[in-house]
């Protein structure tokens, strides 16, 4: 469980090591988010049914994205911009914040977590920002998964800067 007894997550290992956390809901429905790209890589209604697609393929190994689930592309989405597909947010590793600043949505459920990336200096030399950008993965009342993403301009200069951004959800279907 996480610090705040009162939350329904768990820290643990996923694939190759990495670090993963475990969303449950008290009626049956969960999400596995890796902080490795602050990527949803299962949600499981409260009949443990998966609803989303996680690839085969998917190797679970930085430097590369994980195939499947739900990808955050940021600064950039598919190659409108000038860094590589998608950006670079779902490369790195994220951090679980415990502190965050209050959240406008009202999340009642317990269910959730709050990461945050910042940028490193590696990225800071492909993409010259500051920035703040904060995910909460929550599993609503009815099992619902719900994304709140918020993205600050963190220059200390405050020149403002454009980015594209999405979720790039693959959802499960029984046959294609």
């Amino acid at each position: 469980m996480s610090s705040d007894k009162s939350r329904y997550y768990e820290v643990c290992k996923g694939f190759n090591g990495l670090d993963k956390v475990l969303l449950r809901d008290p009626r049956g429905s969960s999400a596995e988010v890796y902080l490795y790209g602050g990527h949803v890589t299962s949600w499981k209604n409260d009949h443990g049914e998966e609803l989303l697609f996680l690839s085969s393929k998917a190797t679970f190994k930085p430097p590369k994205a994980i195939r499947g689930g739900i990808p955050i592309c940021f600064p950039q989405f598919s190659s409108h911009g000038n860094l590589d597909q998608h950006g670079f947010a779902r490369n790195q590793f994220w951090a679980i914040d415990d502190y965050p600043p209050a959240f406008p949505t009202n999340t009642s459920n317990k269910a959730f977590v709050d990461l945050i990336l910042k940028p490193s200096e590696e990225e800071m030399k492909i993409w010259p920002h500051s920035f703040e950008f904060r995910l909460r993965v929550a599993l609503g009342p009815g099992g619902d998964l719900m994304l709140t993403s918020r993205i600050r301009n963190a220059n200390t200069d405050g020149k403002p800067f454009s980015f594209t951004f999405a979720y790039h959800t693959y959802f499960s279907v029984s046959d294609i």
